[in-house]
């Protein structure tokens, strides 16, 4: 295995003291020091509590001191408290990797954050690496170890790691992958990652001669950045599925009083995934579906699914489930029609989904899923098996498993039924081939086969940058009102001009105006109709103050409107500080998005687009990308958002400029990634005209943060 020489101890130990073990069948210590005992580990064993005796026929030593070599991993099960002065102990003998299942720190509250931050101090200065707390160590059902204090039946040999920050959660999936045939690689319980995190242990548990799929219940990170670099190292061999929990507030809440995990944006979170590779399931059940798909299964190359039956129903059934999944029914060729209809009833149904009718024998099922696989226009099959009325299951399973095992495209099987199917289930299960109860659970599978597929060809996308900025405008200007500010908030909308102008970001020409003079004065120079906005610091939507007014046409309407302006905003907002009034050339009609961009805490800056005008707060039609874009993450976020997709025309709808939205997402991830001290672009609405006539930011706001670096790249 590739890891941190530091982890070594870890994974790879050739002695481990049990630090609070005991004799009572009924302490967690001795679930810990019966794990060890049982699970076939071949190093030493070293049982340590202060009481005398032996357990498991091993003496019990006092203290870490007394425990004689060989011993490089400590595995500590005692009162919180105690835990600082174990540390040390573990240090002066030699011990540099701990894992500390004791519970009572961060998760708790301030006194136990305080405990922890301890902890952490004395393992940094002492060169201790900890795994937890709060968390049941490891398992590994090759080696074997077994740090936990679970009971058994423990987890079954097999190819799936999993990486999870709630210990009970592992107790539970262990339990519940047996009775379904699924095996492990490794186990790694993360507890609060007072040290050692997800991202530590990403390359060691991937890289593990008996893993190909690593799975990941996770309620936060603990750097962002540093996961994204490793997941993303990682996922261009091996396949990579997460459960992220915390996504909407009451989850995020229970976060906190759990593991006390810093949760961050859920469409930072989606945005990370997409850019690593990670598959992001919904459910943990889902999850380990995905993964025994990616583990044993070839990613798609394409999308056009074949569905092989012997029941219309489940059929039906599939086909909806394929499409709801994003994918798509195969085309045949009439060579395949042909060949469907040389072995099947005149009555069959010989397209796509095939249904051989109820009638269907094992020999149809294997020449049939042949003929499936030998047509270039089938990417991969979902194979459905009722129990068939003349036939058992296992003979069908048995006819077809020569077949699976020699494509070289995804064959998925919804193997319907209960004890009728045990015995080709188990058959299937021994022959790594993945199986599903019903259609819709191989369908989001079968997705997931492509999202990794998809992911592979676009891996090798370097960010997109652009070299026709105007970087030394922005620096001067962001100096200059840096200066002085004394905490983050937006600046003035004409400097937000300057700097979207300056990274090619098209604006409307804008002038601030000190009274209705000076309003009107402005208006002649710009050109009629002019819109009208309120210059406040303090109001961030001037549509629900009164504070806009559009399409003033002359003189009279623009001085008024400044005098209306100002009184609303007096009148709703009295302690609102006024600097003005914009006046502004208006736009054009065109289709009304919105461009974004925000710093996110774990993983930095990213951009959004949607619709735009009012319609942002009300539709939610938003999609994410990390910044800086690459190719597909730009693509990606417009295609996936209606409001992208009405760019192309829809009935009386024009096509849009849709290389201008484009163009403008890549420079507003740019000037985030080159201006650190950038913390929020919103640009809403960006008006985009018919295609070829580009676009514009009708209305942009910036918020900067003058502690953050200045400096210029």
């Amino acid at each position: 295995m590739h890891y941190d020489e530091s982890l070594r101890h870890l994974f790879e130990p050739s002695g481990v003291a049990v630090i609070g073990a005991s004799t009572n069948v009924n302490k967690l210590g001795y679930g810990i020091a019966r794990s060890l005992n049982e699970c076939g580990y071949t190093g030493v064993v070293h049982y340590v509590n202060p009481g005398e005796g032996t357990l498991f026929g091993e003496s019990i030593y006092p203290d870490v001191a007394s425990v004689p070599d060989p011993v490089d991993l400590a595995v500590l099960l005692i009162p919180s408290h105690l835990i600082p002065k174990e540390l040390l102990a573990c240090a002066d003998r030699g011990i540099r990797v701990v894992i500390i299942v004791s519970g009572g720190f961060k998760e708790i509250g301030a006194d136990g954050a305080a405990l922890e931050d301890e902890v952490l101090q004395i393992a940094k200065e002492n060169d201790i690496r900890v795994l937890g707390p709060n968390c049941i160590g490891i398992i590994d059902t090759h080696l074997p170890i077994d740090t936990s204090f679970l009971p058994p039946p423990k987890p079954l040999p097999g190819d799936i790691a999993f990486l999870s920050q709630s210990g009970a959660l592992c107790a539970a999936v262990i339990d519940w992958t047996r009775t379904r045939g699924i095996g492990f690689s490794q186990l790694i319980s993360l507890g609060n990652q007072v040290d050692i995190s997800e991202a530590d242990v990403l390359a060691p548990v991937a890289s593990n001669p008996h893993t190909r799929v690593v799975t990941m219940y996770l309620e936060g990170v603990k750097d962002g950045r540093r996961f994204l670099e490793e997941a993303a190292r990682i996922s261009a061999t091996t396949p990579l599925v997460a459960v992220k929990a915390g996504r909407f507030e009451s989850g995020k809440k229970a976060i906190i009083s759990h593991t006390g995990a810093l949760t961050g944006n859920d469409e930072a979170f989606t945005a990370a995934f997409n850019r690593c590779g990670v598959a992001r399931a919904e459910t943990i059940e889902e999850m380990f579906d995905w993964a025994r798909a990616l583990a044993w299964c070839p990613p798609l190359s394409g999308d056009d699914i074949a569905i092989l039956t012997n029941a219309g129903g489940p059929g039906v059934t599939a086909a909806d489930a394929i499409e709801s999944r994003g994918l798509s029914l195969a085309e045949f060729s009439m060579h395949t029609v042909d060949a469907l209809k040389d072995l099947l009833p005149p009555v069959a149904s010989l397209h796509n989904p095939v249904d051989m009718l109820a009638s269907a024998s094992p020999q149809q099922y294997a020449e049939c899923l042949k003929v499936l696989l030998d047509d270039d226009g089938v990417n991969g099959v979902m194979l459905i098996l009722p129990p068939p009325p003349m036939f058992k299951v296992e003979s069908v399973v048995a006819e077809i498993l020569p077949v699976v095992e020699a494509a070289d495209k995804p064959i998925l099987i919804a193997l319907m039924g209960g004890s009728l199917i045990q015995n080709g289930w188990e058959s299937l299960r021994s022959a790594r081939i993945p199986d599903y109860r019903f259609p819709e659970r191989a369908a989001s599978a079968m997705a997931a086969l492509s999202y990794r597929g998809k992911y592979l060809k676009r891996a090798s996308q370097k960010p997109l940058t652009r070299t026709d900025v105007d970087k030394q405008t922005v620096h001067k200007l962001l100096g200059r009102i840096c200066a002085e500010m004394d905490s983050p908030g937006f600046i003035p909308e004409i400097m937000v001009n300057e700097i979207l102008h300056a990274y090619r970001i098209p604006t409307l020409e804008l002038s601030l105006a000190q009274d209705a003079h000076h309003a009107v004065a402005l208006a002649n120079r710009i050109g009629h109709p002019v819109a009208l906005k309120v210059a406040s610091p303090d109001i961030s939507h001037k549509s629900e103050v009164g504070g806009i007014l559009l399409n003033l046409n002359d003189d009279k309407s623009v001085a008024e409107g400044f005098g209306t302006l100002i009184d609303n905003l007096e009148n709703i907002r009295p302690e609102a500080r006024i600097h003005g009034v914009y006046v502004q050339r208006m736009s054009l009609a065109g289709q009304e998005v919105i461009l974004g961009a925000i710093r996110d805490a774990q993983f930095g800056p990213m951009v959004m687009f949607g619709s735009g005008g009012v319609e942002v707060e009300g539709l939610k039609d938003v999609g994410f990308a990390l910044a800086p874009l690459t190719e597909h993450d730009a693509e990606a976020i417009i295609n996936t958002t209606w409001a992208g997709r009405k760019l192309e025309g829809f009935r009386h709808i024009p096509r849009a400029d849709r290389g201008a939205v484009y163009n403008a997402l890549i420079y507003l991830a740019q000037l985030l990634v080159d201006f650190p001290q950038i913390e929020e672009v919103d640009v809403n609405p960006f008006s985009v005209y018919r295609d070829g006539q580009g676009a514009v930011a009708v209305d942009a706001r910036i918020k900067v943060n003058p502690h953050r670096s200045a400096a210029i790249r």
